[in-house]
């Protein structure tokens, strides 16, 4: 029988390859090895997230996991875990917040290739905004839907 998980530790690294992730994510410029670090490091997060986390780290988890595959053009991981994002935060009803994050990583996830859905994505989390009463959570979620790149050519990484 495995020994039992380090809730602390889990919870540590998770956090750490979260804000590690998200760093790469807002460097302008990324090397090769920096994309393939980005994806190893949000999918580490989710993971340490499965054995510290409740289900609001879970979508928070699979919500960056699919915003780093659609950064870097990879549309159907993107999608994957966007949906598992949405339906984590749906099946454990985690609120508007987390339910618009859902949608925005799948509207991401088909903007290029599916820009009629990804409106309707889009559409859809803005109205869960709408219902939002934390303004930075409202603001969180407004600019995330602005920079949803619908239409456009899929986005051009190192790895590309």
């Amino acid at each position: 029988m495995p020994p039992e998980p380090d809730a602390a530790f889990h919870k540590r690294m998770a956090a750490e390859f979260f804000n590690e992730t998200w760093t790469l994510l807002e460097k302008p410029h990324r090397t090769i090895e920096e994309d393939a670090l980005m994806i190893h490091l949000a999918h580490a997060s989710r993971a340490h997230w499965q054995y510290a986390g409740v289900a609001e780290n879970f979508a928070i988890g699979e919500w960056q996991v699919s915003r780093v595959h659609a950064v870097l053009g990879q549309s159907e991981p993107a999608l994957y875990h966007g949906r598992r994002a949405l339906d984590i935060a749906q099946e454990n009803a985690l609120g508007p917040f987390h339910i618009a994050c859902g949608h925005e990583a799948i509207a991401r996830a088909l903007a290029s290739n599916h820009p009629e859905t990804a409106l309707e994505h889009i559409a859809a989390a803005r109205a869960l905004a709408a219902q939002l009463t934390d303004p930075e959570e409202k603001q969180t979620i407004e600019n995330d839907l602005a920079s949803v790149p619908v239409g456009q050519n899929p986005p051009k990484s190192a790895t590309a």
